[in-house]
């Protein structure tokens, strides 16, 4: 809780809403510039797209990393460059690839044949890298089950591109989302390193590595700092690259943006359920549709407060008629005895993945109002 987002909830705005300070995105901005100078950072849009973030970002030098059609445009509107723009999703549809290019959109990721052809037709002439699917122990929120191929279909598919009109610019790899190890990056760097290797061999000289995103920020415990991660990772680069380091880059998302927000909800019933469980169910009005998605298997685990004194155990729900919506039981949380229908709960740490995981209407409820401070 930043003074900024204290003052602006002292203003009682209606509630579930995410109100986010500015200064401490350019702070995160910042931290993580000095840990890594030698990278560029790609802000994953994904994250949070609010234009006022975007154009604060665009206006540090940042670039960007967007997942469909609409980021890139929103990027653009805000400020950005269009050669500052990566289209890191690995599935787009063809009409996206081709509208990207038009706007001069430079760089395409993939990870398979079949979305290599795609980029082929629609993006003739761009730089292309392929992402690598690597381990993802130590993240609260892994990717690597639906994401990336292995080096030898990479080799084999970066050795094709310059005959079907492509550049083979690099390779990427994402360590999976609130990676909580520096250890994950060191392994995927010594295991792409090898194929940096192996291509140049075959007469492929990549230019650029993408080390992804998963930088973690603190909700309940502590997480390693950006210049440990930092340190880590060119402690690997130059161990594994000597003085020949490709471009670097960065996708920063949750690291970014997530310990500047805070969300304001409401405590719409208060009880207890079962005689036999002396836990109170508190149901806010907002839950795992309303925005609160990385609540899903009780992964993401935010700070919550709701004012002071003695303390009891309590479950916490969504405000959704679907059963499922129902934020944490097994994960201990404890809020005040005294805490009533109508009373303000506040869940800290939300900046991220959060206003874009909200749903449209469901039962009715309107996505959460959004304030930039």
């Amino acid at each position: 809780m930043t003074p900024k987002i204290a003052s602006f909830l002292d203003t009682q705005p209606e509630t579930p809403c995410l109100v986010l300070d500015l200064d401490r995105v350019a702070e995160n901005y910042a931290a993580l510039r000095r840990a890594l100078p030698a990278a560029k950072i790609y802000y994953a849009v994904k994250a949070n797209p609010a234009a006022p973030i975007l154009r604060l970002l665009a206006e540090q030098g940042a670039c960007f990393d967007a997942a469909s059609l609409p980021e890139i445009e929103q990027c653009l509107a805000a400020g950005a460059a269009a050669d500052s723009i990566s289209f890191g999703n690995t599935v787009k549809k063809a009409s996206a690839i081709a509208a990207a290019h038009a706007h001069g959109v430079p760089l395409y990721a993939f990870d398979s044949a079949e979305e290599l052809d795609k980029i082929a037709a629609h993006a003739p002439g761009a730089k292309v890298y392929c992402r690598i699917a690597v381990n993802n122990a130590g993240a609260e929120w892994p990717l690597s089950k639906k994401f990336g191929t292995t080096c030898a279909r990479a080799k084999a598919l970066l050795l094709a591109a310059p005959a079907m009109g492509l550049v083979p610019h690099g390779l990427s790899f994402h360590v999976g989302s609130q990676q909580t190890g520096a250890e994950a990056y060191k392994l995927a760097i010594a295991e792409v390193a090898m194929l940096f290797t192996d291509l140049k061999n075959h007469g492929v000289e990549l230019k650029m590595l993408n080390l992804g995103g998963g930088f973690p920020i603190r909700y309940q415990e502590d997480v390693p700092e950006a210049d440990q991660f930092g340190s880590a990772i060119m402690t690997a680069m130059t161990q594994h690259f000597g003085n020949d380091l490709p471009d670097m880059l960065l996708e920063p998302g949750r690291a970014m943006v997530g310990n500047a927000g805070v969300v304001a909800a409401e405590a719409v019933l208060v009880c207890q359920r079962m005689p036999e469980d002396e836990r109170r169910w508190v149901y806010l009005d907002i839950g795992r549709y309303g925005g609160l998605a990385e609540t899903e298997g009780e992964a993401i685990r935010y700070r919550i407060s709701a004012g002071t004194g003695p303390m009891g155990p309590v479950v916490l729900a969504g405000p959704s008629c679907d059963g499922v919506d129902v934020i944490y039981e097994k994960t201990p949380y404890h809020l005040p005895l005294d805490l009533k229908t109508g009373d303000r709960v506040l869940i800290h740490d939300t900046g991220a993945y959060v206003t874009t995981y909200a749903s449209q209407n469901f039962n009715g409820f309107a996505p959460l109002q959004e304030y930039y401070v």
